[in-house]
């Protein structure tokens, strides 16, 4: 037969359909067993990477930058779903809990890094903090299709993912600070990016006070469906990249967006636009993260990937399990809790990225913890499977509204034709 010649456009559509074949055959299969979409996303890109040679293995980092706009959509989505107020009362579980759970994994773990390990304090420190970071997609997503991101447990997982992502600007002022290379100088350039950071925040918080719903209000009028879904799309690009020129994350842009607009008579409107949006790319995500797997380095260090990463699981559901248990939560929530929240996160790949741009760590550490980070989220679905445990402790919920303040003569529950 002759061989057929694709142009560059030719192979990207094939590229992209072998992506989304892998996908349909992976995810629905993993999902059937009950391992979760998100391992078996995981395993399309794997394969995709063995089978196929396309460009996508070669550099699988493009990708996974590009599919990196899904996490910052579920962000926004998860903003969306909380109003200020209600963000205002979960305060001491974000920077209390949050920060407690950042600091006692880190330590912990960057003190096994410099005695085990044999690595120099300024390395150990950042290995530590960054494998202490758990995986928003992964975490959220999962909550998502459980439905429990308004149980005790998802609660308490998302108020410390939520300290998590704020502390991405502090950590890469670490690795600055820490580098060999860095200066006095250093420190007030250090400081003078919180100040941006703080600024952009102040920035974005005002935009939405007072321009975001007139935005909607006039757009709503021109009863164009497809303009609301650009303008809900192009909320979240700005904020994201707005959070990002100040330093911070994607997600963290996106999630004050949503929050901002979680009080927009809009809201319910905006959410029903961009959720077809928010899943594909997070499924493209969890492929990108199978494809960047670096399945050389994996081979050359496998006993050292093979032996760490349960262990900072083990090590990583234990201690906030404890955490929360000692705090006065049931042991069902403590012990979920821990376990959703084991695995590292996709910000250690850029702390990582950063700390080897510093000379913190070699190049090879780097994909070695790359490794690591990934095989802890694929092995976090295997890992959940414990929770059955806690799932027969677990309590039956009890509605805590008595509706002792309603004053009116109809209560109205549900709409539609089911209202």
């Amino acid at each position: 037969m002759p061989e057929i010649e694709l142009s560059g456009q030719e192979i990207l559509f094939a590229e992209a359909l072998a992506l989304i074949v892998a996908a349909c055959l992976f995810a629905p299969l993993f999902k059937r067993f009950g391992l979760g979409t998100v391992l078996g996303y995981l395993a399309a890109g794997v394969a995709v990477q063995t089978s196929l040679n396309i460009s996508f293995s070669e550099h699988p980092e493009e990708l996974l930058h590009f599919a990196e706009f899904g996490v910052v959509l579920f962000l926004f989505v998860i903003g969306l779903e909380l109003k200020p107020s209600k963000l205002w009362e979960m305060r001491a579980d974000i920077f209390g809990l949050g920060t407690a759970q950042l600091l006692i994994c880190g330590a912990v773990l960057g003190v096994i890094a410099k005695f085990v390990g044999g690595l120099p304090w300024t390395a150990a420190t950042i290995i530590g903090l960054g494998l202490a970071l758990s995986s928003t997609a992964l975490v959220m997503q999962t909550l998502d299709e459980r439905q429990d991101r308004g149980a005790p447990y998802g609660r308490k997982a998302f108020s410390i993912l939520l300290l998590q992502d704020l502390s991405i600007v502090p950590l890469l002022l670490l690795v600055a600070l820490l580098a060999p290379s860095a200066e006095g100088a250093s420190l007030s350039d250090g400081l003078r990016q919180v100040g941006i950071a703080v600024g952009a925040i102040l920035g974005l918080i005002a935009l939405g006070q007072f321009g975001l719903n007139p935005m909607f209000r006039v757009l709503a009028n021109a009863r164009m469906p497809e303009i609301m879904t650009a303008a809900a799309l192009g909320v979240v690009i700005l904020s994201a990249l707005l959070m990002d020129a100040a330093g911070m994350s994607y997600a963290m842009g996106a999630f004050i967006a949503g929050v901002l607009l979680a009080e927009s008579s809009y809201r319910h409107e905006i959410e029903a636009d961009v959720e077809p949006f928010r899943g594909l790319f997070m499924g493209l995500f969890f492929i990108a993260v199978g494809l960047a797997l670096d399945l050389d380095v994996v081979a050359a260090n496998w006993p050292i990937i093979v032996v760490a990463a349960p262990v900072i699981m083990g090590l990583k559901a234990a201690i906030i399990s404890a955490m929360l248990y000692f705090q006065g939560n049931s042991l069902p929530t403590s012990g979920r809790a821990g376990i959703i929240l084991q695995q590292s996160g996709e910000f250690g790949f850029v702390l990582f990225a950063a700390a080897g741009a510093a000379s913190l760590i070699s190049d090879e550490l780097s994909a070695i913890l790359v490794a690591i980070i990934t095989l802890t989220m694929a092995l976090t679905p295997l890992f959940s499977l414990v929770e059955v445990f806690f799932n027969r402790a677990r309590p039956l919920e009890e509605m805590d509204e008595t509706y002792e303040d309603a004053t009116g003569n109809v209560l109205m529950i549900g709409f539609g034709r089911f209202g």
